[in-house]
């Protein structure tokens, strides 16, 4: 985005959405100390997220296809909100914010995905970037695999939540796969 001077093709909701799954998972900063290297990540996760909103909706405005980028965000943020309260580990303040954080990562993406079909294409560095994201959560997968056979570690919630946003992903990584590695402009079906 700061090379080409446009955030064109970028859902800023979704950024929006980003940037507040990362300040509610993030805030145990203020309560526990892991090492010099978890609180600089944490710190890098939010700064940088809040960073893209500021370039998006500030510094490239004119660029920003507000046009397009029309999902309601408290249709995600609400729902989320609600099942964060009901269905936790502890119910206490940092628990529920970590839980409804964990919730709206995975559906953080639809505002992206709705802009993508209204425009019916994506530019190909969006097109990556969304198969980034998508990787990511994949690779998480095969972590809580490895996890529960080598560390006995589960976590129902994150793994319900991880499995949701890779299903959101799936049609995303045909197309990509079928189009963009084949050196095409990615088209979305109507």
């Amino acid at each position: 985005m700061w090379k080409t001077r446009s955030c064109a093709g970028i859902s800023g909701k979704s950024q929006i959405l980003f940037a507040l799954v990362f300040a509610t998972r993030y805030l145990d900063l203020f309560t526990s100390f892991i090492s010099v290297y978890n609180s600089t990540m944490k710190v890098f996760f939010i700064s940088s997220s809040l960073l893209t909103v500021y370039l998006m909706y500030i510094k490239f405005r004119a660029t920003y296809d507000m046009n397009h980028d029309t999902f309601r965000m408290e249709f995600l943020v609400v729902p989320v909100g609600g099942l964060a309260f009901l269905v936790n580990h502890e119910f206490s303040p940092l628990e529920i914010l970590w839980t409804f954080s964990i919730y709206l990562e995975s559906v953080a993406i639809l505002p992206q995905l709705f802009m993508m079909s209204k425009t019916g294409e994506a530019e190909t560095i969006t097109s990556h970037y969304l198969f980034a994201l998508g990787s990511y959560r994949g690779l998480y997968i095969l972590n809580w695999i490895y996890r529960y056979y080598f560390e006995g570690f589960f976590d129902l919630i994150a793994v319900v939540a991880g499995c949701v946003q890779t299903i959101l992903y799936c049609d995303f990584f045909y197309l990509y796969i079928t189009k963009v590695l084949k050196g095409k402009k990615l088209s979305l079906p109507a």
